[in-house]
């Protein structure tokens, strides 16, 4: 995908005229636009100049919504630690070993009380994750 091939403005406002980017503000958007990116991915090395601005416009718009909507980065030790627990179907139960009691893992769940790193490291071993997760 090269930006220096020359576009056809009439070919590329077609393409526009079919695919109806727009910013995206929903999942059911961000859905029907990631569809639209794998058909022209499929094409491979065949895609058109057009295809090809096209294509960097739709990741675009997809990334910019994805980078609002799933931050990990951004997230929380404990909201790390609840997406980790949802992936991998474990109970709070399964952790009042990892974390120490029930009381603590209760607390620790609900934010009432923040990750230690002794904590930290024992979930990354739970996990098999960095204990950077979770500091």
């Amino acid at each position: 995908m090269t930006a220096s091939l020359a576009i056809n403005t009439r070919r590329y406002a077609k393409l526009l005229a079919q695919t109806l980017p727009v910013v995206i503000e929903t999942e059911a958007e961000n859905e029907r636009m990631l569809a639209k990116v794998e058909r022209l991915i499929d094409k491979g090395d065949k895609l058109t100049p057009e295809e090809q601005a096209l294509l960097r416009l739709m990741t675009h718009l997809i990334q910019d919504f994805e980078d609002s909507n799933y931050q990990l980065n951004a997230s929380t030790p404990r909201g790390i630690l609840l997406e980790l627990m949802e992936a991998r179907g474990v109970k709070p139960s399964g952790l009042w070993g990892v974390l120490g009691s029930k009381g603590t893992t209760s607390e620790v769940l609900s934010g009432k009380r923040g990750i230690s790193k002794a904590q930290a490291r024992a979930l990354a071993e739970f996990f098999k994750v960095s204990a950077e997760l979770f500091i």
